[in-house]
Formats: C-alpha cells, structure tokens, sequence
C-alpha cells in the first residue's frame, strides 16, 4: 500500500509511532480482520469468503452466514495477528462494523470486538459499513481530499454523495428500489449464470453484445435525482430465453453503465469543489463501469479515483481505515453501542418514493 502522512505528525506528536487499528468486518458473506496503520499500511489481512455456503440457494442466506462468521472469526483474527507479528496489545483501538447489514453477522462482528476491546483495554470504535466503502479510496490514494464526489455502488446501495469529511455526508442521490448490485445478483440467477451474481454477468458480458437485446434505461434523463433498477431486472426477466444469456448479460451490464452515467453526471454538474470523482462499494470492481466513469471525471476535468479490485468488495482493511480516520478524529464509541441492520450515512437526508429505507 502506498503511504500517506502519518497521523502522529497531524497530531503534534501524540502517537510516537502510526496507530494501529484492528479491523474486523461481518454484515454479509466475507468474514475478515485486518491489521491497519494511520498511515495506510495494511500489515495484514485475512478475509474467509461464504460462497459455496449460498450457492444452492443463489443468494446470501442469513442464518448460514451468521454461523459461518461465528466459526471463522476468531481464527482469522489470530492469523491477522499473527501475520503482523503484533498482539492485542500493540493495538492502539479496535474497529468493527455495527451495521448496516444482516443483523446476525454485524451482531457477531461487533460482539466479538466489543469483547476484545474490554479485554485488551482497548478504545472500540462502531464503523459503519457504508462509511468503511466511502472512505476506502483514501486508503490507496493519499492524495485524495475532502470534500470529493462519491457514487458508493454495492449489492445493497447505489447512491451520490458528497464526502465532507470523517462522519460527514450529504446524500445527492439513493435508489428508489433495487440497488445496481442487487440487479446484477438478479439478473445472474435468471440467466443461471451462478454467485456471486456481479462477477459472474461480468464475465458473460465480454462474449455478448451489449447491443443485442432492447432494455430500458430507468430514470434516465429524469430531473429526479435518483436511481432505479428494478424495472430494468423486470426487463431482463421478460425476455430470458429470447436471447442468449451472453447478449442478455452484455445488453444489462450496459444499460445500467448508461444509467450510472447519466445520473451521476446530474450530480458533478452540481457538486461544485468536489476534488474528485470517486466510485466505491462491490460493483466499482465492474470493469465497465469503471472505464465509463474515467471518461465522465476527464470529460469534466476532475480526477477520477477508485480503490484497487480488492478493496472495492467487503473487507476489514477498509473498515479498519475507516477506525483509523475516525480515532484521529477524537471519535470512539461505548461497549453498548447497538448493532444497527439500518444506518444512513447522511441521517438528515429528504426520504425518497419508493424503498428509500436502504438510503
């Protein structure tokens, strides 16, 4: 990893080393624990994937994954640890994700960090799922400065914000129903294609034609801010069998490239001091999307950054980045801190029609 400015010299000496920050990540289908500095060295890193767990069932399944994250856990930490060589001890403070997710796996993550922290005497830090995915990018690139333009695009959430700071965002854009991560989930299953559903469409894409097969563009074009994919997976649903699945895949990859383009271009032409354009969250790994949202940035003269392929899917190397800004910041939370299946980025933001709980 490239390193940036160590925290101690932003805090006047306070740290005589960069801090180190034990990450641990759990909300859906990765279990993972990372050892993380200040000043942006990953010293190690151990994710345990749950894919051949939900394959049959052709998506995630809560229960199978909240057991899975209870049995892998604490092995993963202790490899982390030792990977770098360290032991609780040597841990400035303990980040863990209290949400959003599934319940069970972000209550199994938070637990075992809160019992760490008690145990090492440690500072616990709650980290949000979706602030882990925004601030990633400054992990691998830092030179990357508030405030930036982000489109956070996962299997759960496709939104524009403006990133602040640490703990502060203001949401331009959510979606109304499905996120794009989830369409691509769909769509796998229909086509058969397997899971996880992202990769998979992927791959089936670079054999077909993305002009093959008619599909609407939802919202595109629309004065409304937001985004839509639910109809476009209905679309897709309508006309399996009519197409092969490689046009099918190719065809849907490039209608929801077009509609991440057309409205995350609304909201550059509005985010005026943005430093940058950033994409982070699963669906940045798509090679599509990130080709297509290069050329937006240099279309308008702004910097285009996206974390590396592996960053870019659930990890605790980003959650554990996320601790590290935010112990830096003076923030820490209490032992009772609530696991959270719901928890908005920018709580003050105008509801939307539609499922705008997932906002």
């Amino acid at each position: 990893m490239q390193k940036g400015a160590p925290f101690d010299k932003l805090h006047a000496g306070l740290y005589r080393r960069a801090m180190i920050i034990l990450g641990i990540e759990s909300s859906c289908d990765e279990t993972a624990a990372a050892l993380v500095t200040g000043d942006r060295q990953v010293l190690a890193h151990r994710l345990l994937g749950q894919e051949a767990a939900h394959a049959p069932f052709g998506g995630v399944v809560p229960e199978i994954a909240a057991r899975a994250h209870v049995e892998a856990l604490e092995p993963l930490i202790v490899a982390a640890l030792a990977d770098a060589k360290l032991t609780l001890a040597d841990v400035d403070a303990i980040a863990a994700t209290a949400g959003p997710g599934l319940i069970g796996g972000v209550m199994v993550g938070l637990v075992t960090g809160k019992a760490l922290a008690h145990a090492a005497g440690k500072p616990l830090i709650a980290v949000n799922h979706l602030e882990g995915h925004a601030l990633s990018p400054r992990l691998s690139d830092p030179d990357l400065e508030f405030p930036y333009l982000l489109l956070l695009v996962s299997g759960g959430h496709c939104q524009l914000l403006l990133v602040e700071g640490v703990g502060a965002y203001r949401r331009l854009a959510t979606t109304i129903d499905d996120a794009a991560g989830e369409a691509f989930d769909k769509t796998a299953k229909l086509l058969g294609l397997g899971f996880p559903g992202g990769p998979a469409v992927e791959r089936a894409a670079a054999l077909g034609d993305p002009k093959a097969v008619p599909l609407p563009r939802p919202l595109k074009g629309s004065a409304e801010p937001h985004f839509s994919f639910a109809g476009l997976k209905s679309a897709v649903a309508r006309v399996v069998g009519q197409y092969s699945p490689e046009d099918l895949a190719a065809s849907f990859q490039a209608a929801v490239v077009d509609c991440l383009i057309d409205r995350t271009t609304k909201a550059v032409r509005t985010s005026h001091g943005a430093t940058a354009l950033v994409v982070a969250g699963g669906v940045a790994a798509n090679s599509a999307v990130r080709t297509a949202l290069q050329g937006l940035a240099s279309a308008h003269g702004l910097r285009f950054v996206a974390p590396p392929l592996w960053l870019c899917t659930d990890n605790a190397a980003m959650i554990g980045w996320a601790g590290a800004e935010r112990f830096a910041a003076g923030l820490t939370d209490p032992l009772d801190v609530a696991a959270r299946p719901r928890w908005p980025l920018d709580p003050n933001a105008e509801a939307v029609r539609g499922a705008g709980v997932k906002a």
